[in-house]
């Protein structure tokens, strides 16, 4: 595995020159920020050699390398999902090649289901913390080159990137929600019964994505910021839909952009 992901790393080198800081990964709905980049170059997943193919609807599929605010960054417009039928390895592969890219920060943000009470429909969610019910992408033998066998995961989320994001939210009007996420298997929308069980395990969101990529950058000794927009509120008894969830994505997506371009600029 670790070959292949040094030989992925080395052709979108010589394809792109490109050695980013910072790398994105856009969650359903949340492309919009790439709006914001002054693109470089671009290569689509089908043409990276070891990279999965995202199935997903609302998801592009390429790798996008650029300048935004400053800094070089390598941005995953569409990610891949264990519910595809990916193995947890495969779907925390790009996380693994943009780290010997150079990345020194990972950005994650999804589309998730409220779980605490006091969420609503739009709200930007800053994790604080994560569940991990998806089986482990460490599963397996260790690659002693990127990490430790036995990773610590006590910051998973790293705390002075959520508070320059609560100072960037002030200056710019954004109202913020902190919570917990937890991240199911899918492709199943919870039922009620699941929704009540990962509030009483501590959740206050949920989704289908992002816990294995910030398990496979911690291990990485990547710090990571995450932000989930609340699309729908599970525990209203209101049936989800993948249409529902883009729609609310893409109407949070400004103030989603916003926030980001500002912590970046203050790095």
């Amino acid at each position: 595995m670790l070959k292949q992901i040094q030989n992925t790393a080395s052709f979108i080198l010589d394809q792109t020159g490109f050695k980013p800081e910072i790398g994105i990964i856009l969650g359903s709905g949340l492309g919009s920020l790439t709006n914001q980049i002054d693109i470089q170059t671009s290569i689509e997943y089908k043409d990276i050699p070891g990279f999965p193919v995202s199935t997903v609807e609302g998801h592009r599929g390429q790798l996008i390398f650029g300048i935004l605010e400053g800094k070089r960054i390598a941005v995953m417009q569409g990610r891949f999902h264990y519910y595809e039928g990916y193995t947890p390895q495969q779907v925390v592969f790009p996380v693994r090649v943009m780290k010997l890219l150079g990345i020194e920060k990972l950005f994650v943000s999804n589309a998730a289901g409220g779980v605490n009470p006091d969420f609503e429909v739009g709200d930007l969610m800053v994790i604080t913390d994560q569940i991990n019910l998806i089986p482990n992408p460490l599963i397996g033998q260790n690659i002693a080159e990127l990490g430790p066998r036995f990773p610590d995961m006590s910051e998973a989320y790293d705390q002075q990137l959520r508070q320059l994001a609560s100072m960037i939210a002030d200056k710019e009007g954004i109202a913020l929600k902190y919570g917990v996420y937890v991240g199911g298997t899918g492709p199943t929308y919870e039922t009620p019964a699941e929704y009540r069980y990962y509030r009483a395990i501590g959740g206050d969101a949920a989704g289908m994505s992002t816990t294995p990529e910030v398990i496979a950058a911690r291990h990485m000794g990547i710090p990571v910021f995450g932000i989930s927009v609340i699309t729908n509120v599970g525990l209203a008894g209101k049936k989800a839909t993948h249409e529902e969830v883009q729609r609310e994505g893409n109407k949070a997506a400004e103030k989603m952009t916003r926030l980001v371009k500002g912590i970046i600029r203050e790095l």
